[in-house]
């Protein structure tokens, strides 16, 4: 049928762009979020150093008021919705299926789908400035204020349909996280034994499926006031003009934790390995997270105590603000814990993972003061606010995303980031960060409000706003430095090998970068450090209890002599048995997405555009539904990175040997490109095969019991 024949090019016959373009492998869709997301943070930044600019003198006029209204509400928007929220489900894409010990994504289509209608939904909004009619009215886009009465225009249209979009990547995307998650976990993997940032990964999903439908409902009531005549917003007809408010902040408040979550996963696993300790307190860590999850639904209206909220209301939201600091704080004690008497190594990564800790602690403190109803009454709306919120979203979040990309980008691209610039990276980082948002405390105390495009000579804020727009400038600069250590190291940089920084987790145990299979056997599981047990087969965690396992026996093994028999073998695939199944590329999805961002952009300019766009969209879906399913790959065919068409996978009872300089092959691994020098060869440690042991780094290897 047509669909089939669509659906099913040949990879062999596509070129280098086609291949992305359709692929649904996990890692190249993960490489693709974590791309695209970066290029949004770069315009989010240069918006900002536009705001500051504006700000740096008073009566300044480099922005009016209607471009700097437009850009405060691309920036947060940009940052929040483009930036911050896909990049960690990048990190996810690439990473879950390898920590957990998978081949992909449950659903590799609608990851696929995901990813397109993130970037779609991005363009659409970002369509606005050509159209002249970007939205101006703050990323939190108030209501009634943003009713036609007091916004006529195409403005807010843009951004409701733009959000609305985004939601149902985010909902996609978290569908497939959670059947990843729970349906293709590694023999012996339960619970108390994933990865933290797995753990982290997971609570993020549920709390997105729960959140997000709350924001799409208020943006569609907001629609339909604004195009149907509905009164849901307007005290005249009926409506409650608080009720955008409690929807928005329903949503808003599980966002902040969905944003800083992740990142909490990536700061557990970076931290133990460059202290050489496992984990201080792997279960409170873990458990204290999912309360995190729960709390966060009971704090929304602490946005909102300025309102008139009844007294009730007012003293269980901040008695809840408060209590959610708790849970936060058992993780900062245990990752300072995991570093005492540690045998730190300060890499770009640590120098990061630190960092988070200490700026975390300023947002985390000042939420708390401003958990306290009098004193938010004197600081809400206040740059006050404003840095609070960086320091929770930039200090917390972006420091974790720049600690996971030096930890992980060996394991991404083959090759290290430089230490050098990574250094020159966090002095500029650290110190431009925090010369830019902490006098921000002070401005709020000062008086000066959010949200305004100028000030008057006279009110004493010209010094701090000046300073404030050269830490500006000067974490601009550190954010050059890290892009020129990427391409410097994408072009040359130093070969990383499989496992650089001697880690405990499933993604270290294939090559660097992984092969598209990513492992032909599924590798058992008796702790949350498999690695660590695989290479100390004397002192493996599973029989002391450390890192997520129970002492004793792990389940399913016996004992013989005091030590664990051989692992029971994962599935393999022999003579006469089918070859894992890879997922052919496929343009459904793509296809799909863009015809849904038509569907939006009828609904703004023609109303025949729309009608076409939906018959597009019924089209590309009946095509995916019915398109057959993955071939078994063809034998003999392809390259190490499987652009080509795909080959048959090697089993693992057929015997594997290099047959060229700078490939090698490992138990369970078809040859693949080393990331080593030419000359030498690398085996990807396989769970099936005890590692040689590794010599131990210090007295703190082995950690607290």
């Amino acid at each position: 049928m047509a669909a089939t024949a669509i659906a099913t090019v040949a990879p062999a016959t596509q070129s280098r762009f086609l291949a992305w373009v359709g692929t649904t492998d996990h890692k190249r869709i993960g490489i693709l979020y974590l791309c695209t997301t970066f290029a949004f943070f770069l315009i989010g930044g240069i918006e900002a150093l536009l705001m500051r600019l504006q700000l740096a003198v008073a009566d300044n006029t480099l922005l009016g008021p209607d471009a700097y209204n437009q850009i405060f509400t691309m920036h947060g928007t940009t940052m929040i919705f483009l930036f911050m929220m896909p990049v960690l489900v990048g990190f996810g894409n690439y990473l879950v299926p390898l920590m957990i010990g998978a081949r992909d994504m449950a659903f590799p289509r609608l990851n696929m789908f995901s990813y397109w209608v993130l970037l779609f939904g991005g363009l659409f909004l970002y369509a606005s400035f050509l159209a002249g009619a970007a939205p101006d009215t703050g990323w939190f886009s108030y209501a009634p204020l943003t009713v036609t009465t007091f916004s006529p225009n195409h403005n807010i249209d843009f951004w409701i349909l733009g959000l609305e979009l985004l939601g149902v990547s985010s909902i996609a995307g978290s569908i497939n996280f959670l059947t990843t998650i729970l349906c293709l976990r590694a023999p012996g993997m339960s619970f108390g034994r994933m990865p933290l940032f797995v753990w982290m990964t997971f609570v993020t999903a549920v709390l997105t499926l729960l959140a997000m439908p709350s924001l799409s409902v208020a943006a569609a009531l907001l629609f339909l006031d604004r195009h149907l005549g509905t009164g849901f917003y307007s005290a005249a007809a009926g409506g409650d003009p608080l009720l955008w408010q409690h929807l928005f902040w329903s949503f808003g408040h599980p966002e902040v934790y969905i944003l800083i979550l992740p990142a909490f996963g990536i700061i557990s696993e970076v931290v133990p390995v460059f202290s050489r300790k496992p984990l201080f307190g792997y279960y409170m860590v873990a458990y204290s997270g999912v309360a995190i999850g729960f709390l966060s639904f009971t704090v929304w209206a602490h946005h909102m105590f300025a309102v008139g909220l009844p007294l009730a209301a007012q003293v269980f939201f901040a008695a809840s603000s408060m209590t959610i600091a708790v849970p936060t704080a058992i993780k900062i004690f245990n990752w300072i814990a995991t570093m005492w008497h540690g045998t730190i190594r300060l890499t770009a990564a640590m120098h990061f993972a630190i960092g988070f800790i200490g700026n975390f602690i300023i947002g985390g403190l000042s939420g708390v003061m401003v958990a306290v109803v009098p004193f938010d009454w004197q600081a809400t709306d206040s740059y006050f606010v404003v840095a609070h919120m960086h320091y929770v979203m930039f200090g917390g979040s972006m420091l974790a995303v720049f600690a996971g990309t030096y930890y992980w980008f060996p394991k991404i691209t083959g090759r290290r980031l430089g230490e050098g610039l990574g250094l020159v990276h966090v002095v500029l980082t650290f110190f431009g960060f925090n010369l830019t948002f902490l006098p921000m405390h002070l401005l709020g105390l000062m008086g000066m409000p959010r949200r305004v495009y100028t000030y008057a000579p006279d009110q004493g804020w010209d010094i701090i706003n000046f300073a404030e727009t050269v830490g500006a400038v000067i974490l601009g600069i550190g954010v050059l430095v890290f892009l020129i250590n990427v391409f410097r190291s994408l072009r040359g940089g130093q070969r990383a090998g499989n496992d650089p920084w001697d880690a405990w987790t499933l993604e270290w145990a294939t090559t660097s970068p992984p092969p598209p299979w990513n492992f032909i056997t599924h590798p058992p599981v008796h702790s949350a450090r498999p690695l660590w047990d695989a290479k100390h087969p004397e002192d493996p965690d599973w029989k002391r209890g450390r890192s997520g396992s129970r002492v004793g026996v792990p389940h399913g093994s016996e004992v013989d002599g005091g030590q664990p028999s051989p692992p029971p073998p994962g599935p393999s695939y022999s003579e006469g048995e089918p070859t894992p199944e890879l997922p052919e590329h496929t343009y459904w999805p793509l296809l799909l997405a863009a015809s849904l961002a038509a569907v939006l952009v009828g609904v703004l300019v023609h109303v025949a555009l729309m009608v076409a766009g939906l018959v597009v969209a019924v089209y590309a879906l009946l095509g995916w539904l019915l398109s057959e399913r993955p071939r078994t790959p063809s034998p003999g065919a392809g390259d190490e990175r499987g652009a080509g068409t795909a080959r048959a996978l090697p089993t693992a009872r057929t015997p594997v040997s290099p047959s060229r300089e700078g490939e090698s092959v490992g138990v369970g691994h078809a040859p693949v490109r080393s990331s080593r020098p030419s000359g030498s060869v690398a085996v990807p440690p396989n769970l099936h095969t005890p590692l040689s042991p590794r010599p131990r780094e210090g007295p703190g290897e082995r950690g607290p019991r």
